[in-house]
């Protein structure tokens, strides 16, 4: 076989591999899609379904983002105002702070995210309501780590994201549920945060990645033509 002849067997082996590898990367996207459009569903009827009690103790080990994110719960108890935190935020309203306010439910606590306030409101007093309050909202997995490029900082109170343990763990909360509630928008008083602000959106760009990686597919295949081509006209 001659050098020549050798490089277009390479070139045919390679372009035949690629165009496999990009058939299967299309096919995964639509996999994908198929997966994430029924993720959508989902989570469009945990939003709407009635309100049910908010998972306890016994509940929490089996408690994953696939099942449980967005469902909506509720629960009743007492807020324990002094154990209160802000964290960063960024809402259609700008730039400010979710308001999370422990809630003590007797056996266990949860930390409600009672809605959003403006950055010139921090240091304004945000009261929470007094004596035994019900309060649903939707089921939020917790946010480890931080946001906005920045870990949070527990030692100087800076909060760039929900992390629930750490949390708990600064306020000194006993028995904690690991995820936090949204609150679902109430008659707040004036200057008082703004609940039923949760944005639920899924980036759902796998039909063009898909169209994406069979284009390529196709790319290769014509390749695979052209050499075919091109060797039959040499001999």
């Amino acid at each position: 076989m001659t050098r020549r002849r050798r490089a277009r067997a390479g070139m045919l082996v390679a372009l035949g591999a690629w165009a496999c590898a990009f058939v299967a990367l299309g096919l995964w996207q639509l996999e994908r899609r198929v997966w994430k459009h029924a993720l959508i569903a989902a989570v469009d009827a945990r939003v709407h379904a009635p309100a049910a009690a908010a998972p306890g103790p016994g509940e929490w080990p089996n408690i994953t983002a696939d099942r449980d994110a967005y469902r909506h719960i509720r629960i009743t108890g007492r807020f324990v105002p002094d154990r209160q935190v802000l964290t960063q935020a960024v809402t259609d309203r700008g730039a400010g702070y979710w308001v999370l306010t422990p809630i003590d439910a007797g056996e266990y606590m949860v930390l409600v995210n009672r809605g959003f306030i403006a950055q010139d409101q921090r240091y304004r007093p945000m009261r929470a309501p007094a004596g035994s309050v019900t309060v649903t909202g939707l089921l939020r997995m917790t946010e480890p780590g931080g946001g906005f490029l920045r870990d949070n900082d527990p030692a100087a109170d800076r909060w760039y994201s929900r992390d629930v343990a750490a949390i708990a763990q600064k306020q000194g909360l006993r028995r904690t549920a690991p995820y936090f509630i949204d609150a679902d928008a109430a008659a707040n008083a004036p200057e008082q945060p703004v609940g039923g602000l949760t944005v639920i959106r899924f980036p759902d760009n796998h039909l063009v990645y898909a169209v994406t990686w069979f284009g390529m597919a196709g790319l290769c295949v014509f390749g695979l033509w052209r050499l075919g081509r091109d060797r039959d006209r040499s001999e």
